[in-house]
Formats: C-alpha cells, sequence, structure tokens
C-alpha cells in the first residue's frame, strides 16, 4: 500500500455490519492482551459483545479470569461464535444470548439468562449501541430512526440495568459505553450524541444511588475506534479519513480500548472509582 494511501479503504456494509468483511481487519487483542488475573472468577454480562469494542471486552475479560456472557442481534451470530471461540481459547466460560434488547422483556430475559447460566452476576457492561451518520440534517432524522436509536441506547440501557441490579452485589461494578460525541458532537449523528450525553448523566446520577450498596457505576467514552459499526453506519467517503482529525491522527483499535474497562471492571484497582467518565479518545477531551 503507498505511503499515502488511507489507512481505511472506502467501504461500506449494511447494520449492524459484520467483522469478517472490513478491512483491515480489527485488533480486539487476539494476539496481545495478557492477562493478570485481575478479574479472577468474576461473572461479567456485555450487551453487544459479538464484535468491536465488544468483542475486545470479552477477550480480556476472559484472559483476566472472568466467565463472559455475551448479548447480541441474532443476525449478528457468525461474529458471536468467534468471539466465544476466544473466550474459551482462555479456558473460561461463555454464554450466548441472542436477542433484541430493544424490547423490553428480551432485554430482561438477557439478564435472567446470564444469571442462571453463570451462577450470578458480578459485572455489567452496557455496550450494545447504535448510530446512522448517513444523514446532513434533523430534518432527516424520522421517527424510526429515532425509535431504534433511543430504544438501543437508552431504553435497553435501563431495562437491562434494572434488571441487573437485582443481581449485583457488594464490589459488583457497572461499565457503561459513553462516546467523545457526548463531549463534540457531529452534525450528523445528532440523536446519538444526544443519548451518549444521557448515559454520562446516567453513570453519574446511578452511581449515587447504588454506592451505598458497594456497587461501582463507571463509563467508558471512545473516540474513532475501527469497528463494523463504522462501514455499516458511516458514507464509505468518511470512512477513508476516519480518526484522522483526533491529536494522535488515527483511529483507535478495539484493543487500545478493552483495558480500560478491565481496570474499571477491577474491584481491587478501580476499588474507589465511580461516577466518573474515562475517555479513550486518542486526545480528544472528555471534559
Amino acid at each position: 500500500m503507498p505511503d499515502d494511501a488511507p489507512a481505511f479503504p472506502a467501504q461500506q456494509q449494511e447494520p449492524p455490519g459484520l467483522t469478517a468483511p472490513m478491512d483491515p481487519a480489527p485488533d480486539h487483542g487476539e494476539t496481545s492482551y495478557r492477562g493478570s488475573g485481575r478479574l479472577a472468577g468474576l461473572r461479567a454480562l456485555i450487551t453487544g459483545g459479538d464484535s468491536g469494542i465488544g468483542r475486545a471486552v470479552a477477550i480480556a475479560f476472559a484472559r483476566e479470569g472472568a466467565d463472559v456472557a455475551i448479548g447480541y442481534l441474532p443476525e449478528e451470530q457468525q461474529d458471536a461464535e468467534e468471539t466465544a471461540r476466544w473466550v474459551r481459547q482462555a479456558g473460561r466460560e461463555v454464554v450466548l444470548l441472542p436477542g433484541d434488547l430493544r424490547e423490553e422483556q428480551v432485554a430482561r430475559d438477557t439478564v435472567a439468562d446470564a444469571v442462571a447460566r453463570l451462577g450470578g452476576l458480578d459485572v455489567l457492561v452496557n455496550n450494545a449501541g447504535f448510530q446512522m451518520a448517513r444523514r446532513s440534517s434533523i430534518a432527516d432524522v424520522t421517527t424510526d430512526d429515532l425509535d431504534r436509536v433511543l430504544k438501543t441506547n437508552l431504553y435497553a440501557l435501563f431495562w437491562v440495568t434494572q434488571a441487573a441490579l437485582e443481581h449485583l452485589g457488594e464490589g459488583g461494578s457497572i461499565v457503561n459505553v459513553s462516546s467523545i460525541q457526548a463531549y463534540q458532537p457531529s452534525t450528523s449523528l445528532l440523536d446519538y450524541a444526544s443519548t451518549k450525553a444521557a448515559i454520562n448523566n446516567f453513570t453519574v446520577n446511578l452511581a449515587a444511588e447504588v454506592g451505598a450498596r458497594g456497587i461501582r457505576v463507571n463509563a467508558v467514552a471512545p473516540g474513532p475506534i475501527w469497528t463494523p459499526l463504522q462501514p455499516a453506519t458511516q458514507p464509505p467517503e468518511k470512512i477513508e479519513a476516519f480518526g484522522a482529525d483526533t491529536p494522535l491522527g488515527r483511529a483507535g483499535q478495539p484493543a487500545e480500548v478493552a483495558p480500560a474497562f478491565v481496570f474499571l471492571a477491577s474491584p481491587t484497582d478501580a476499588g474507589y472509582v465511580s461516577g466518573t467518565v474515562l475517555g479513550v479518545t486518542g486526545g480528544k477531551p472528555v471534559f
């Protein structure tokens, strides 16, 4: 590839997007992440755990000693199976939970099934999310768009968290996924950015409510990260410049985000950390 070639060739998929067609293939830490037992014996549910950041977190958690349940859309089964393979390779148990979290009963059942099959729950990662950047104005945002974004990013977050809090005890942890969009919103992502700002508020507010129970609530705010969501929701011409506007001059890989989740989930490393948003943004500010 010539030196001046874009890091990401123009490409496009239909939502929700899959890993296999991506060029280049994302790095989820498959060959690089080394665990040190920081989550030994914990049981985690990761929504949107089939690909992208969710897959990287699942791999990292497993290599840190946690058993993992992953939620995902049924059409993402191919990616979910690949994630499960890496978790098993780390010697940990994995539970696959296909379902659309935009349906309240599915969201609540996903938690119940994770608890039943893992034997309990210690960590919840609210990673499932959706955006659509193929539009130029608020006038282009349809009611169907709003339903998909708000129900995926906020309704499901509430439902899953409500159900999880029935099982999380002292030392439990919730890690939500915010975004640089909560701080530097793009006009093409008006609805998505709004949900991420709401997730920041949710994180701080819930941390105040459940702190007395010994449960910590935090969030990670990724910047531009190379996941299937990008070619599935961005115009192909924008992919070529993806991440170039960060101070570090490039997009991040899922493997570069996963350690933030490990830190926040760890009861020893982050035992006094709650109500915070940790940015992994390539230098863009999250304050």
